[in-house]
């Protein structure tokens, strides 16, 4: 339990400091750490994340560094599309989900790595039809895969929303909180029909340390480039990717 509490801390961590990647950590952390059934493992890790996320985008909220009008244009389709997604799920077994899994944590990389390095350039004219049909996209593989997307999220933003960077991180977090809440909701309703239940003593466990790990994660960032973050994140992303890969997928 203390391996899950430090992994706790870091997802609350990174979803303070880069706006994503807290629930690509969550599903590893439940899977191995904990000993979670790869169905319950993602479904809990929806209602981590959302509800970490949620409670760290109340300091953005404060100081207006939301935008409004990019959280419906994007969260409203993705919570269509996260439900979508979860309901999809049930028609592929949990080996199906987990390779999905690791090819998104290689893409979170790649983008972590490249387009959030200083290579989005806010100010371009907003595209709504692409930004609501990229929220659907990114709200089913919410739904499939139990990640919070906002690996996918912060760079739409900047580069289709046409938003800075630092307005993307506390837009993603609201974002993520509404597909993870949706997804969560249609997980918990499959997999109780199914006789599976939740272990809520970790969740809340997962949601407290990750709680804390947030504080931390936004007095650092007032002192750490996020460049240097992202690419150091990214790095983890692929490490994590091959240890998923040869532990559940071969």
């Amino acid at each position: 339990m203390i391996q899950a509490i430090i992994g706790a801390l870091l997802i609350g961590l990174v979803l303070s400091m880069l706006g994503s990647g807290g629930s690509i950590l969550t599903v590893p952390v439940l899977l191995y750490l904990i000993g979670m059934q790869p169905e319950l493992a993602i479904a809990s890790s929806l209602c981590i994340v959302g509800a970490i996320s949620v409670v760290s985008s109340i300091g953005f909220i404060k100081q207006k560094k939301v935008s409004w009008p990019h959280v419906f244009l994007f969260g409203l389709p993705g919570m269509a599309g996260t439900y979508i997604g979860a309901w999809a799920s049930t028609f592929f077994n949990s080996d199906i989900q987990l390779k999905v899994f690791v090819v998104l944590m290689l893409v979170g990389a790649v983008m972590m790595w490249r387009n959030q390095s200083g290579r989005c350039k806010a100010g371009t004219k907003l595209n709504i039809v692409k930004i609501l049909t990229q929220g659907l996209a990114v709200g089913v593989v919410t739904g499939f895969v139990g990640v919070g997307g906002g690996f996918l999220i912060v760079p739409a933003l900047v580069l289709l929303g046409g938003i800075e960077m630092w307005l993307a991180i506390g837009t993603s977090l609201l974002i993520i909180s509404m597909n993870s809440l949706i997804g969560f909701v249609k997980y918990y309703s499959l997999l109780s029909d199914k006789g599976l239940q939740f272990d809520w003593s970790v969740i809340g466990i997962m949601i407290a340390g990750g709680l804390v790990g947030s504080m931390a994660g936004q007095w650092v960032s007032q002192y750490v480039p996020k460049a240097i973050l992202q690419k150091v994140f990214a790095v983890f992303l692929v490490l994590m990717a091959i240890f998923i890969f040869i532990k559940s997928v071969i």
